[in-house]
């Protein structure tokens, strides 16, 4: 059984399926590095998006784009380092809990928007108020 084991870590190692974090043949040093390296881009990224809202170097349109591009790299700085999300074989359930999760929060935030602006129209004006006139005096 410990063949097999190690077969299949060794199988994971050259195949490039191993997630940052992992330890590979009891490691431990080697997942404590991940997790600090992880850490050390997350707050390196926190710095830049801090530094993007604050500086007048950037076009100032575009500090929102920047803002969105720092938010989905720090996104991905946490998927991959911390909660270990990788495309191999085993993670497939993760990548779909994942996947339902994003779409779930996107289902209630543009159904609540999509809800709430249908809702601003269908409004009837409130009784006991004129009707607002058309024309001018």
């Amino acid at each position: 059984m410990t063949d097999h084991h190690s077969e299949d870590i060794a199988h994971r190692v050259e195949g490039g399926d191993v997630a940052p974090g992992d330890v590979i043949h009891g490691e431990f040093t080697a997942g404590w590095r991940t997790y600090v390296l992880g850490l050390a881009i997350a707050i390196g990224l926190t710095i830049a998006s801090f530094w993007v809202a604050q500086t007048h170097l950037i076009y100032g349109p575009a500090i929102d784009m920047a803002l969105a591009t720092l938010a989905v790299a720090q996104m991905g700085i946490h998927l991959i380092f911390f909660l270990h999300i990788t495309t191999g074989p085993d993670n497939t359930n993760n990548v779909l809990a994942l996947a339902f999760g994003i779409l779930v929060v996107f289902l209630v935030i543009f159904g609540s928007i999509w809800i709430m602006i249908h809702m601003n129209q269908s409004m009837m004006p409130p009784t006991g108020m004129p009707a607002p006139q058309s024309g001018g005096m």
